[in-house]
């Protein structure tokens, strides 16, 4: 029934994906742009994407990019 659902505003999706997982949505030039942990972790969001709301990650976000470890 994928056909049948309305479309869905990306600034919803994302509000989403930062309640339901530790992420961060960093802003480049007006267009978000996906921080997530691990790769696994990317793995879990875009699946969470895809099943709930029935579009691609990266038709959401502008990019996703790994976080850096933090220096001490």
């Amino acid at each position: 029934m994928a056909g049948s659902r309305e479309a869905i505003e990306p600034d919803y999706i994302i509000q989403r994906v930062v309640s339901e997982f530790s992420c961060r949505v960093l802003w480049s030039e007006g267009r978000p742009c996906l921080e997530f942990q691990q790769e696994a972790q990317l793995a879990q969001i875009a699946e969470y994407v895809q099943t709930n709301f029935d579009v691609d990650l990266l038709d959401v976000f502008f990019t996703a990019v790994e976080s850096l470890p933090v220096e001490s």
